[in-house]
């Protein structure tokens, strides 16, 4: 088999090319490089250069490379830009996936994985959040993937592909030093920039109806995800999928900012206190994954601990900013 990984340059994409081919799988990444770097993909796999909303590159692509399943990771991610620019994110994550599912039907490839989002979730009052648990999203990325979620199923059912959505909760880590996220957007990157620039971590809001105040977030690390993702697409290659399956991808533990926070400045060494602001628009008390329907149907569990996820992507952020840290 060959899998097309969409995305396959960026900071979660290049993990999941990386254990892919590290288990002995085929692969070709697609990125448009708005947000992927080619150095992050191992010797000998093949890159892509364009968008999923080129059908034509698509169809090229699926034809020249014998594609035999796709992992589409490829979509614009950023809740607060998601709110200011709603029209681009429907455009390229719903359009996207269109245009990806009309080549795919037509190549008569049968195996798709789906990276969506807890964000379809929106802001249950539930201790654990199944996979049954009502989505009611919140803000245009949630629902772009919830709608993303549908369409993949709606196509599964129509042209006989078998489908997998993968529900990310919140990514961190990296799997080796240059794989490390080099934007600044999730919290663990947001608390190194402010104390690469020498300022006191940022807390927003802490008076939640939680033990310390502050949300409370299912943290993964990075190479557990991409390990989710080898378990189903082996589970689509081995026919254990019959029509379409939908899984978290979460430890299944809460973890609060207070103690995030608390554990950046145990791997960093500045134990600053943080500074608390006012609490963000949309932000949930609490939103942790129930993880044991991947443990049953994929034979997966996340393995890796929060100071594992901090050390590495510490690491990593050593790497990309050693004149800013003094490396």
């Amino acid at each position: 088999m060959t899998w097309l990984i969409t995305g396959g340059a960026g900071y979660i994409g290049a993990h999941v090319v990386r254990a892919m081919t590290g288990a002995g799988e085929q692969v070709v990444a697609l990125d448009d490089l708005s947000a992927g770097v080619p150095g992050r993909l191992p010797a000998g796999v093949p890159l892509v250069r364009g968008s999923s909303l080129d059908g034509d590159l698509l169809k090229r692509v699926l034809a020249e490379h014998r594609v035999t399943g796709v992992l589409h990771l490829a979509a614009r991610k950023q809740v607060g830009e998601s709110v200011a620019q709603p029209t681009r994110y429907y455009r390229e994550n719903v359009g996207g996936l269109v245009t990806l599912l009309d080549a795919v039907a037509e190549a008569g490839v049968r195996r798709l994985v789906f990276s969506s989002s807890a964000a379809v979730y929106g802001d249950p009052r539930v201790d654990l959040i199944t996979e049954d648990t009502p989505c009611a999203p919140v803000n245009p990325y949630g629902e772009t993937k919830l709608a993303g979620e549908w369409l993949v199923r709606a196509a599964g059912q129509a042209h006989g592909i078998s489908t997998v959505c993968l529900r990310y909760f919140n990514v961190a880590g990296a799997a080796a030093p240059e794989l490390a996220d080099t934007g600044v957007f999730n919290i663990v990157p947001m608390v190194f920039d402010r104390l690469t620039r020498d300022e006191a971590p940022r807390i927003f809001g802490d008076d939640y109806p939680t033990p310390d105040g502050t949300c409370v977030r299912d943290y993964i690390h990075v190479a557990d995800l991409a390990e989710a993702h080898l378990a189903a697409a082996r589970l689509l290659s081995e026919g254990g999928v019959n029509g379409d399956l939908t899984l978290n991808i979460g430890r299944g533990e809460g973890v609060s900012v207070r103690e995030l926070v608390t554990a950046i400045g145990k791997v960093t060494g500045d134990t600053r206190p943080p500074v608390v602001e006012p609490r963000r628009p949309g932000d949930a008390p609490r939103a942790v994954a129930s993880a044991a329907r991947a443990r049953e149907l994929l034979g997966w569990g996340a393995g890796r601990s929060v100071h594992e996820m901090v050390e590495s992507a510490w690491r990593g952020w050593q790497l990309h900013h050693a004149t800013a840290t003094g490396q």
